[in-house]
C-alpha cells in the first residue's frame, strides 16, 4: 500500500473516530453517566485527530510546493537547453571568428590599426545574444538560469541586458517557486521601466553566507527619497497606467523576503552619467 493510500485510510479513520467520539459524549451527557475518565478519553482522541489533520495539512503543503517546483523545472529548463543547442550550433562560427582575429595582421599596415580592428571585431562578437548570456549556463541553479534566459530573450528590443555572475554556486534559503516569483517581479519591473524610452538593464548574481544575492539595475529618471520609500507600499506604482493594476508585485516580493528572513534594499546609482534604480535582494 502506497503513501497516498495510507494517508487516505488515516483520514477516514480520523473522521469515523471523531463521529463516534461525538456520539458517545452526547449519549453519556443525555444519560447522565459522563465522568472525568470519559472526558480524558475524549480529549485524547480529539488530540490524536487534530494532530493527524495538522500532519496531513503540512504534508499537503509540501507536496504542493514540490509539484510547483517540478512544473517550473519542466518549464524553464527548456529555454536553457535551447541556448545550449544554439551555442553548440555556433561552435564552427566561433572557430571562424578566432581565425579571423588571428589573421587580421595580414590585412593591416600598422600596429594601431590592428588593435583598433581587433577591438571592434571582438566587441561585435560580444554583442551576440547567445554568447552574452553564457554565464547563465554555469550557475548551479538551472531553473533560475532558464527562467532568466527566457526573460532576457523576450525583453523589449530597445532594452539592452548585461548579466554578470560572480559565483557559480547559487545557494538560497527559500523555495524555488518563491525565488522565481521574486526574481520575476523584479526583472519584469526593470524591463517595464525601460520599455518606453529604451535603456539598459544590469543583472548580477552572487552567493554569500549560504544566501543568494540578486541585483537588478535599470535606467530611470532620478526619484526622490519619499518615492523610493513607498516602493513596497501595497498599490503604489511609478507607472503611468492605472495604479489598481500595478503596485502589488513589490509588496508581495517584500512579504516573501521577510518571511524567509531575507533582505531587500533600493538605491540609486549614477553610471556613465545615467541614473539607475538599483534593487538588491539577499535571501
Amino acid at each position: 500500500m502506497g503513501k497516498v493510500s495510507h494517508k487516505l485510510l488515516y483520514r477516514i479513520l480520523c473522521t469515523i473516530s471523531l463521529a463516534i467520539g461525538l456520539y458517545l459524549v452526547i449519549d453519556l451527557m443525555l444519560s447522565g453517566t459522563l465522568n472525568v475518565r470519559m472526558i480524558i478519553v475524549f480529549v485524547l482522541v480529539m488530540t490524536g485527530i487534530i494532530w493527524g489533520v495538522a500532519d496531513w495539512k503540512v504534508s499537503s503543503d509540501l507536496i504542493r510546493d514540490q509539484e510547483k517546483e517540478l512544473k517550473m523545472y519542466q518549464l524553464y529548463i527548456q529555454p536553457l537547453e535551447e541556448l545550449v543547442k544554439e551555442i553548440r550550433a555556433r561552435q564552427h562560427e566561433f572557430d571562424n571568428h578566432i581565425h579571423a582575429i588571428l589573421n587580421m595582421h595580414l590585412t593591416v599596415d600598422n600596429y594601431e590599426e590592428l588593435v583598433e580592428k581587433q577591438s571592434r571585431y571582438i566587441l561585435e562578437i560580444r554583442r551576440d545574444s547567445a554568447s552574452k548570456y553564457l554565464p547563465l549556463l554555469r550557475i548551479s541553479d538551472k531553473v533560475l538560469a532558464g527562467f532568466l534566459y527566457s526573460k532576457i530573450v523576450s525583453s523589449p528590443e530597445n532594452v539592452e541586458t548585461d548579466v554578470e555572475v560572480q559565483n557559480w554556486q547559487i545557494l538560497s534559503r527559500i523555495s524555488e517557486h518563491s525565488l522565481i516569483e521574486i526574481v520575476g517581479v523584479l526583472v519584469d519591473n526593470a524591463y517595464e521601466a525601460c520599455q518606453k524610452n529604451g535603456g539598459q538593464v544590469k543583472i548580477f548574481l552572487d552567493s554569500r553566507e549560504d544566501r543568494m544575492v540578486f541585483e537588478v539595475l535599470n535606467e530611470h529618471q532620478r526619484l526622490s527619497f519619499e518615492e523610493i520609500a513607498r516602493f513596497f507600499d501595497y498599490g503604489y506604482t511609478t507607472k503611468d497606467s492605472d495604479s489598481r493594476q500595478h503596485g502589488i508585485g513589490l509588496a508581495r516580493v517584500k512579504a516573501l523576503i521577510q518571511k524567509a528572513d531575507g533582505e531587500i534594499t533600493v538605491a540609486q546609482d549614477t553610471i556613465e552619467e545615467r541614473n539607475y534604480i538599483h534593487i538588491t535582494v539577499m535571501i
